[in-house]
Formats: structure tokens, sequence, C-alpha cells
């Protein structure tokens, strides 16, 4: 399990992932969209930051994020679909882009995230 922060600019959402733009990726690359976005707003609660622990294996507390499918190669990464929040229901379908595959090496079957305090 490893902690990331996420932040919003006026309108855009990113991931803090610093090793990501040493290796050679750009900060466009950890814009966060297509319900990535959304999810992220949920979270925040109208903060402009959100720390989450994220990990592919269950853990205390965590909610659950299930594949759907992989985006085709060009577009890369895969959608997710996450029923509950905190025990409210969302029903979001998100894509999570190709940096989903730098940080967990690949694309998992599930991503279990939990909302830590800021």
């Amino acid at each position: 399990m490893n902690k990331y922060r996420f932040y919003k600019n006026e309108t855009k959402w990113f991931v803090d992932l610093p090793e990501y733009i040493e290796k050679g990726g750009t900060i466009d690359n950890l814009e966060m969209v297509e319900g990535a976005d959304t999810m992220l707003d949920i979270m925040g609660e109208g903060k402009k930051e959100v720390i989450l622990s994220i990990a592919t294996a269950n853990f205390e507390n965590s909610d659950q994020l299930d594949l759907k499918e992989k985006a085709d190669a060009l577009k890369g990464g895969a959608y997710y679909f996450m029923k509950e929040f905190e025990g409210k229901e969302i029903n979001l379908t998100m894509w999570l882009c190709g940096v989903i595959e730098f940080v967990f090496g690949g694309i998992p079957a599930n991503i279990f995230v939990r909302r830590e305090q800021v």
C-alpha cells in the first residue's frame, strides 16, 4: 500500500508523482480525467487536495475499483467501476490512464483506495 497526493488547480485534478516526471513523463499525463476527476471531487468534498492510500489488495476501510475493460493500445490505461465510496453509492465509471501501469507495473483487476486526513 502506498499513499498518493492528488491536488486541484482552478479546474483540473492531478496526481503528485515526481518520479514519473523524472522518468520522462509529462504533467499532462498526470491529469485526472474521464471520471477520475469526478471521483476526486466526491472525495475532496470541496477541498483542493486529497490523500489516498492505494493498493491492489483489500485493506481496512478501503473502497474497491473493479476493472471493467482495458483501453485500446493507443489510449492506454483501463476503465474501472467504483460502486461505493465510504458507504455511499456512487456507481462511477472512470478511466485511469497509462500512468496506472507505471504505478502498479501493469493493470490490476482491482484497486483499493482509502481517503486519508489531509
